[in-house]
């Protein structure tokens, strides 16, 4: 059985959010998902998207999501790609799904001139290997941080 794979378009804003609350459930936090359809549609909508997701179909029937966006490089003075959310359902595992998804944003990162290719995986995540194997390396030298809800507000204020 053959995989499609699609760039998504503004009217596929509802399944891109079924996806990310399948997949927010799959990680046990179904409630993390806090956007709303209409925050999917406008922030997909426009010249400049704030998001863009590939969809890839297996028969005809929706797989799997690579949900990324666009992040730039000081240093290399250029940009790269994010890859915010993977997620291949459940059903379509282990066939080959998640890796023509990467392997078509590589592409496609690439086709824009793109320098890089980056993600962020969680501790004990177990597609760390999948990552591996795929030739991405851990980048130990450096640590995410990040400032949310109360914390970005208590940043923000004087």
């Amino acid at each position: 059985m053959s995989i499609a794979i699609r760039l998504a378009a503004p009217e596929d804003a509802a399944l891109v959010l079924d996806m990310v609350r399948e997949h927010a459930l799959f990680e046990g936090e179904p409630k993390a998902v806090r956007a709303s359809l209409e925050d999917y549609r406008r922030a997909s909508a426009g010249p400049q998207p704030a998001f863009e997701c590939l969809i890839a179909e297996v028969g005809g029937r929706t797989a799997g999501i690579a949900l990324f966006f666009h992040n730039f490089s000081s240093w290399t003075g250029r940009r790269g790609v994010f890859l915010d959310d993977l997620f291949v359902r459940e059903w379509a595992r282990g066939r080959g799904v998640g890796e023509a998804l990467v392997r078509q944003l590589a592409r496609l990162a690439l086709e824009r001139g793109c320098l890089r290719l980056e993600l962020s995986v969680m501790d004990g995540n177990p597609a760390d290997g999948f990552y591996k194997r795929l030739g991405l390396r851990h980048a130990d030298e450096w640590h995410p941080y990040r400032a949310e809800g109360e914390a970005l507000e208590r940043l923000a204020a004087d």
